[in-house]
């Protein structure tokens, strides 16, 4: 069964904000809750996929991939066999409404309050330029990174040598405090991260010296990665653990590689189809000809017949970038343009003035053979 729009999934308009999209993915998470519906596969089945719907477009960069190329667009945020549960990363935001059924479903271990644990690490965006050659055939690109990696010294634990972890003695290990605070209305009672040990509910004795107890260093590394043909501006290839290292052992962030199209010298594009202007004189427009034409995969014969006019497009088929997903081959268009000479030699002059004379009749004569045509409609 085909994916529907994950903008009707929520209910909402194509332009809506975050906070009306997170508003109707709260409530269509309470109503089909598994423990409000239990044994019901179908409840089950809706409220995953309304997180899958929010997973996107609550994210600013998915949503606008899916919004520019629809389902195909997000697929590789997601494993081969599509959204997992341990694909959301929002199961935090609604723990207030929704509880242990996150524990359970996006592998929380059962715990429902206390100790987050370590953050996760930064996600890394850089930008692969690419020519329409090399986005027609695919390329493997050799990119450097400039990030946060495990400190070696104390394997991201940001201990120093012989320290021991320790429950933290702000929040007694639980890696969240309570603030009461007076109002108007009484008194209100606040849950936050401890600002001691950063909610991870423990602290070391001493830090490590070259990391400063981040369990992190600043490091360089190159990376290959795989671009398949037939992407465009704005895609991007999410490389998943590569970004930087989370401090004191959390997990590793993403490097998202997005795609630029270099500016080509002779082609343009659209979509999958490629464009070139291709001038053509006078004479070979006239008489046709046939003629050398570049494309992305060589030079081919183009046939151009006679009486061809400025500004007619030949299709070459299946010679223009794959698309993305394997669904065929664009094709080349080629738009004639008429070539006109800016000098002339006495030889070509005589020729051009002669030629002049002949159509100057000839237009007179058509054109006489035209209006007389008009005129008999209408008598």
């Amino acid at each position: 069964m085909a994916k529907r729009d994950y903008y009707e999934v929520l209910g909402v308009e194509r332009g809506a904000g975050d906070g009306e999209i997170k508003s109707a993915y709260r409530k269509l998470a309470l109503k089909h809750h598994p423990d409000r519906n239990q044994g019901d596969a179908a409840a089950e089945e809706l409220f995953k996929e309304a997180s899958e719907a929010y997973e996107v477009l609550s994210d600013p960069d998915k949503r606008a991939q899916y919004d520019r190329h629809g389902h195909a667009g997000v697929e590789g945020n997601f494993g081969g066999g599509g959204f997992e549960w341990s694909d959301f990363s929002h199961a935090s935001d609604f723990q207030d409404v929704f509880g242990d059924i996150f524990d359970s479903f996006f592998g929380g271990g059962g715990r429902r309050r206390g100790a987050s644990g370590p953050p996760r690490g930064r996600d890394l965006k850089i930008k692969v330029s690419l020519t329409l050659e090399e986005i027609m055939t695919g390329v493997e690109k050799q990119i450097n990174l400039t990030r946060l990696e495990v400190c070696a010294t104390c394997n991201a634990s940001g201990a120093a040598p012989g320290a021991q972890k320790e429950a933290c003695s702000t929040c007694g290990g639980v890696g969240q405090v309570q603030q009461v605070a007076r109002t108007l209305f009484g008194q209100s009672m606040t849950v936050t991260a401890c600002p001691t040990c950063g909610g991870e509910g423990s602290t070391v004795s001493a830090r490590c010296s070259d990391c400063e107890g981040e369990g992190r260093v600043r490091g360089q590394t190159r990376l290959t990665v795989r671009i398949p043909a037939g992407v465009q501006e704005g895609n991007y290839i999410p490389l998943r653990g590569q970004g930087e290292a989370g401090p004191r052992g959390g997990p590793s962030g993403d490097c998202l590689v997005f795609i630029e199209e270099k500016e080509h010298d002779q082609f343009a594009r659209d979509g999958d189809d490629i464009i070139l202007q291709l001038p053509v004189s006078f004479s070979q427009a006239a008489l046709g000809c046939e003629t050398q034409v570049p494309t992305l995969q060589g030079q081919v014969v183009l046939k151009i017949p006679a009486g061809t006019q400025a500004g007619r497009v030949f299709r070459m088929a299946r010679k223009g970038i794959p698309d993305v997903n394997g669904r065929g081959i664009g094709d080349q268009l080629v738009q004639v343009l008429l070539w006109t000479p800016q000098e002339l030699s006495r030889e070509e002059r005589e020729v051009f003035e002669a030629l002049s004379k002949l159509e100057e009749e000839r237009v007179r004569s058509e054109g006489d053979s035209f209006f007389d045509r008009i005129r008999k409609a209408f008598s």
